[in-house]
């Protein structure tokens, strides 16, 4: 399966797309970023005169990337004719350290803890383009081809 194909099946579209683009994928991990834009909708009220991006998203960026496209990977021998997956986020525990401002980059890296019964679960971490941590944890999900 090509990189693109992963991007154009995921379930999302803009402005609830967060992944740019997909530098590496394997069966135990996958590599991807995403650039805030912005003029972002969130923007506008978190925070007032001071934006920075809201951790429920940082939080879905990691979950499409680390969790989605790396599923969708995984699924490849199932999907068939582009169809779209199914997915549900089971759970998540995430820390943040650094904020995310308009116009940054982040990059996200996730390594596969376990993928049984459809369940995928991984370890992520978003970095700035300077490779600081902004935020790591597990996120867990299921996933229906």
């Amino acid at each position: 399966m090509k990189v693109s194909e992963i991007i154009t099946l995921l379930p999302y579209q803009k402005p609830f797309l967060f992944v740019d683009g997909i530098d590496t994928v394997t069966e135990d991990s996958i590599l991807g970023h995403y650039t805030f834009k912005d003029d972002e909708s969130f923007y506008e009220g978190h925070f007032k005169d001071n934006p920075i991006t809201p951790g429920v998203i940082l939080t879905e960026c990691m979950a499409q990337i680390g969790l989605v496209c790396l599923g969708i990977y995984l699924l490849k021998e199932d999907l068939q004719n582009s169809q779209k997956p199914q997915v549900a986020l089971t759970s998540h525990q995430m820390d943040f350290y650094l904020p995310v401002l308009p116009g940054e980059k982040v990059i996200v890296h996730s390594e596969k803890e376990v993928f049984r019964f459809n369940k995928l679960k991984c370890r992520v971490k978003m970095l700035n383009e300077t490779g600081k941590l902004i935020a790591r944890g597990v996120i867990s999900g299921m996933l229906k081809a």
